[in-house]
């Protein structure tokens, strides 16, 4: 049974950093694009950030970008997301997911990730 269950959420302040983490079981996740989305309550599912399989190529959302920084130990078969300078708006349930295609470039949409996690929360507080 494919799991992926993600850590590291929590409550902070503006200003600080966490470090989400995103363990597979179940089956090797090495040659698939993974990915983090977030959700805020009363909104859309928003991309956040995606890594290829290999961890060379790399996708941010415009809101995160220069703050946050995916990436991924394949021989743990582990994805992270650095989450510097949190904001307010941060403010969400993170998701990891994996690419539903083996060995193709990172996308955003959604809805081309199968496996995804149960979700850890972010508080960030102003």
């Amino acid at each position: 049974q494919v799991q992926l269950v993600e850590s590291g959420g929590g409550l902070v302040q503006a200003g600080d950093s966490l470090r989400l983490s995103c363990t597979a079981s179940g089956r090797t996740f090495s040659s698939n694009a993974m990915g983090w989305f977030r959700q805020a309550p009363g909104k859309e599912r928003e991309f956040v950030a995606t890594i290829s399989w290999n961890g060379g190529t790399t996708y941010y959302g415009d809101s995160v970008k220069g703050r946050f920084t995916i990436s991924r130990d394949n021989a743990k078969n582990t994805l992270y997301l650095q989450m510097n300078s949190l904001k307010p708006e941060d403010t969400a349930v993170y998701y990891c997911a994996t690419h539903r295609n083996r060995m193709v470039r990172p996308t955003t949409a959604s809805h081309e990730y199968d496996y995804w996690g149960q979700g850890t929360q972010v508080t960030v507080s102003s």
